[in-house]
């Protein structure tokens, strides 16, 4: 079932979250990761390896955990499947209810219908269609209302209240956090000298049980998040001391886009957190490309954030460091992962537009094509303009859009071309 609802969301009663009150934060702590992993057990286990392109970031060791590769593509089962089962049997029978913008929607989705607790999910406009589809698969009740995902929450809240469904938040909940958590148990388990974890921030549930279980574990670890620069909400709460609402701006990492970080998530974490930064968009896009070609791994932006940030060269202290890098999710849709794909090659230097000034006489598009071809550079579309050209009559301005092997092919292009042409516009944007 899907519903759409135009109601405007400010006009829906805002409800206190008993469970994340911003007057009475709970920190979460290392016993509470421990409880988590008692009763999930090992049912969510995940890879954690070494990466091939440690040399090509220039760092001692790069390990990547892979927590993309679980069921539903993402982190959010763990604390998704403990709150499902944490719940005593009468709302179990009730269900519960979620705003969330795809992958904790996905991972209530799956578990509740594995446990047999009927599940309702508010998603965003802005979530994922491949996400929303996933969540109707797994027999979730889907309901897209709300622009993002707070205003997800506002309706999420209200009917949960109106049914006697129980509301999870997908990154507050102390059962979320706690679940979330065990991934770190499994990082220590198997990187046992890792020196520093990366991890991406959307909402701090992940960052914020991954960090209390490190940190007890290995108190001098370095624990690094990982923001969207269109979404800073928790280097926001840095700054002000307390979570505070952000403007959200589209971004790749969708799954980071959360505007107020959890009150609880924030109060647990704050203190553990070593240093907190924000990534470009055209990073993000890079990094996706990186895993998709060395790794052998698709990977959404929020889960790629992380490499986005070595690979921006934010993270030098990290050098000399044996580093796992979490790779939270991977649920992009098909037709984004194209797009980011022809981004990130831009960002790379291997994909180029420009313009160029050639005869429009016969053979003239011939020597052009021919300059591309020997210098090994492939054609992803060529276009025409007569009409606008203000020079010879008998002149033809060509649009190129073209692939290179790297940034130094490129160069070699621009310099044959100026050689060969008077009027070259590089690179066309």
């Amino acid at each position: 079932m899907m519903d759409q609802e135009s109601l405007d969301p400010m006009m829906v009663e805002e409800i206190l979250d008993p469970f994340c009150d911003p007057d009475n934060p709970k920190k979460v702590t290392f016993k509470d990761v421990e409880a988590a992993s008692d009763v999930i057990k090992d049912d969510l286990l995940s890879p954690c390896v070494k990466s091939r392109m440690s040399e090509i970031l220039n760092l001692k060791e790069v390990y990547f955990k892979k927590e993309f590769q679980q069921r539903t593509g993402s982190f959010k089962e763990r604390g998704a499947r403990y709150s499902l089962m944490m719940l005593n049997e009468e709302q179990q029978k009730k269900g519960v209810i979620a705003a969330s913008a795809g992958n904790h929607a996905l991972a209530l989705a799956y578990h509740g219908n594995c446990l047999n607790i009927p599940v309702t999910v508010i998603m965003p406009t802005i979530a994922p269609m491949m996400k929303v589809q996933a969540c109707k698969r797994y027999k979730a009740t889907v309901e897209i209302k709300g622009h993002d995902i707070s205003e997800s929450k506002r309706y999420a809240q209200k009917e949960g209240k109106e049914k006697g469904l129980a509301y999870i938040n997908g990154y507050d909940h102390p059962h979320i956090i706690a679940g979330q958590g065990t991934m770190a148990l499994e990082i220590v388990k198997q990187v046992p000298d890792v020196e520093a974890v990366v991890i991406p921030v959307g909402g701090g549930g992940l960052i914020a049980g991954a960090a209390v279980a490190l940190k007890h574990l290995k108190p001098n670890i370095k624990i690094i998040g990982v923001e969207a620069e269109r979404c800073p909400s928790f280097s926001k709460a840095r700054e002000v001391g307390k979570p505070t609402k952000v403007e959200v701006i589209s971004s790749i990492a969708d799954g980071l886009a959360v505007p107020t970080v959890g009150v609880n998530a924030f109060a647990t974490a704050n203190e553990l957190i070593d240093k907190m930064i924000t990534v470009k968009e055209e990073n993000i896009d890079l990094a996706i490309l990186r895993l998709i070609e060395i790794e052998k791994a698709i990977v959404e932006g929020a889960g790629a954030a992380g490499l986005a940030a070595i690979i921006e060269g934010l993270l030098p202290e990290l050098a000399e460091k044996k580093v796992v890098v979490v790779l939270c999710g991977g649920n992009i849709d098909t037709p984004v992962l194209g797009r980011v794909i022809e981004r990130g090659l831009a960002s790379d230097g291997r994909f180029v537009r420009f313009k160029v000034t050639v005869t429009d006489r016969p053979g003239g598009i011939t020597f052009l094509i021919n300059l591309l071809s020997d210098l090994g550079v492939g054609v992803h579309d060529i276009f025409h303009e007569r009409a606008w050209l203000k020079s010879d009559v008998f002149s033809v301005q060509v649009k190129c859009v073209v692939e290179t092997r790297d940034e130094a092919h490129s160069e070699e292009l621009k310099a044959a071309l100026e050689a060969k042409y008077k009027n070259v516009e590089w690179p066309h944007v």
